[in-house]
């Protein structure tokens, strides 16, 4: 593509200069429609599975072009597993990975949400979510750090600096919160790319998000560890109580 990646504008040689700010929210907007198409108005449901700033690829009016689609899935009526899939382990890139595909193991639309909320903080914020950023005496991912100063009402100071304050107030704040619901802990919470898409237009408000960042929940179907343990731990008890409570004919007849 004429014009590279994104990756090569955010953190490429200086020869490509610092993106303006029109040129982000025109390339998150084609994101966004490019996953709004993805997951419902293709003949089937697709997951890419790996949106990052290297995937996405500017022609020379700096429109998105969604790109490497070696992971991307057709879903049916179900959602399949990594492993069904025929693929080991969990396919795609730290940082963009939603907390709950370590667990499920399962492709969805609600993770490539996950992965473009992501990418809508990295680009507002010039930053890699894999990064460590300091805060007083503090390292934070930048997921944690937007959220700190979403809560702290300080959201407008995760914008890059490198914009030298030449971005629109509203579209930055809109799109951090859009950022930081898409990047939800609980995937059910999410937005849809639906509504993804008419946020971003301005159509629609952004969902609400809550001033400290949610707790990640056990997807519903898959035991934690935890309680599993501690079931294990019931059941044995509980067999313990059973047994004490019987005669030894009756346990040399469970025996038996």
């Amino acid at each position: 593509m004429p014009n590279g990646s994104l990756d090569d504008h955010l953190y490429g040689d200086s020869s490509h200069g610092t993106l303006n700010w029109s040129h982000r929210y025109k390339i998150l907007t084609g994101m966004a429609s490019a996953l709004h198409y993805l997951h419902n108005e293709y003949d089937q449901k697709v997951v890419h599975r790996d949106l990052k700033p290297s995937n996405v690829l500017l022609d020379v009016d700096y429109n998105a072009r969604l790109g490497d689609f070696g992971l991307a899935r057709a879903l049916e009526n179900e959602r399949h597993s990594y492993s069904e899939l025929g693929l080991a382990g969990v396919p795609g890139t730290l940082g963009y990975i939603a907390p709950e595909c370590f667990h499920t193991g399962k492709a969805t639309v609600e993770s490539d949400v996950f992965g473009f909320g992501a990418v809508v903080l990295e680009v507002v914020c010039g930053r890699s979510p894999g990064i460590k950023i300091p805060h007083q005496q503090d390292l934070y991912t930048l997921v944690d750090w937007v959220w700190m100063l979403h809560r702290e009402r300080r959201i407008i100071e995760a914008v890059d600096e490198r914009l030298n304050n030449e971005f629109d107030v509203n579209e930055s704040k809109r799109l951090l919160l859009l950022g930081l619901a898409c990047s939800h802990p609980i995937a059910s919470e999410r937005p849809q790319t639906q509504d993804i898409f008419q946020i971003m237009n301005g159509t629609l408000p952004v969902p609400h998000v809550p001033p400290f960042k949610p707790v990640f929940q056990w997807p519903s179907g898959v035991p934690s560890p935890i309680s599993s343990v501690d079931n294990s731990l019931s059941s044995l008890a509980l067999s313990s109580q059973d047994s004490a409570g019987m005669s030894t004919s009756q346990k040399n007849s469970m025996r038996a």
